[in-house]
């Protein structure tokens, strides 16, 4: 029996599970400051007599094994996660193995293994919601080097018609400070489902995800690509974004049929709790090794 978080900047949703991604238990508690939302996490695990536990989670992370802050929520502007040991204190409470790594990673870790990428050895999993970030399985592993990816602040061109100065607080224009849920409702004043009908702000929207995903397709090339979070709830947008690739790509690599390529999750808001799951199999296969 494996425990399961998707652990996100409002909530975390704790399931338990097991290694076919059948969910038999799921909660959501809402994400406030470690005292109050970790008690009630572990809590709900005591229930359960489980074999071990995956975590995806907001970022930044440590997911490098070797350093001595391996298991933490690094440099987060939520108040007061910011260097919090989240797999010390769950290691703490139920002392089983941990799996731990992005929750955009989890997402693609689920969509590779039960969803939209299911067969294949590579995929891309983005999220386009209160943030931006994206998860990568290459040859058939969650990518990671020197950290994890952090895809969503890479660096755009701006629309010359877009006088918008940026929602990131670290980098002002980057993707996430032009594209993500915030900066929708902060450049046109209104949430962006409030907005459904105005071309003009999905063809925006499209312009800076197309960009980005020329970048991805350029560097990573994956077999797929998945795109969710909120905003991408939208349907409208990936017309858009199909449009505005092919004129960027120009005909330099030969795409896909960009329907088939560029796809909503399979497992629709599961994606991340599911590869949760998953990321606690492989950590007790891990153990048993």
């Amino acid at each position: 029996m494996l425990g399961a978080i998707e652990a996100g900047g409002t909530k975390f949703v704790c399931a338990v599970g097991n290694e076919t991604g059948q969910i038999i238990e799921r909660i959501q508690i809402p994400t406030t400051i470690p005292a109050e939302t970790m008690p009630q996490v572990i809590e709900f695990f005591k229930k359960y007599p489980l074999t071990s536990i995956g975590v995806g989670s907001f970022g930044p992370i440590d997911v490098i094994k070797e350093s001595p802050t391996y298991g933490y929520i690094t440099s987060t502007p939520k108040p007061g996660w910011n260097h919090y040991p989240l797999v010390q204190v769950l290691k703490e409470a139920s002392s089983v193995p941990i799996g731990f790594n992005t929750d955009v990673n989890a997402a693609a870790l689920g969509e590779a293994t039960f969803g939209a990428a299911k067969g294949l050895d590579s995929c891309l999993y983005i999220t386009v919601g209160t943030g931006i970030g994206a998860g990568a399985i290459v040859q058939g592993e969650l990518l990671q080097g020197l950290s994890h990816p952090e895809m969503g602040h890479i660096i755009v061109r701006r629309h010359p018609n877009d006088p918008y100065k940026g929602k990131c607080p670290y980098h002002h224009d980057c993707l996430e400070g032009l594209a993500a849920g915030p900066a929708i409702e902060n450049r046109w004043g209104v949430k962006g489902d409030q907005l459904v009908d105005q071309v003009e702000v999905w063809e925006l929207e499209a312009y800076y995800l197309a960009q980005a995903l020329m970048q991805y397709i350029l560097i990573l090339s994956p077999k797929k690509i998945i795109l969710g979070g909120g905003v991408m709830k939208q349907k409208q947008v990936f017309t858009f974004i199909n449009r505005y690739l092919n004129e960027f790509i120009n005909g330099y690599v030969a795409l896909p049929e960009l329907t088939d390529y560029i796809v909503s999750p399979s497992l629709g808001d599961n994606a991340g709790i599911t590869g949760a799951l998953m990321l606690a199999h492989q950590a007790l296969q891990a153990e048993n090794e």
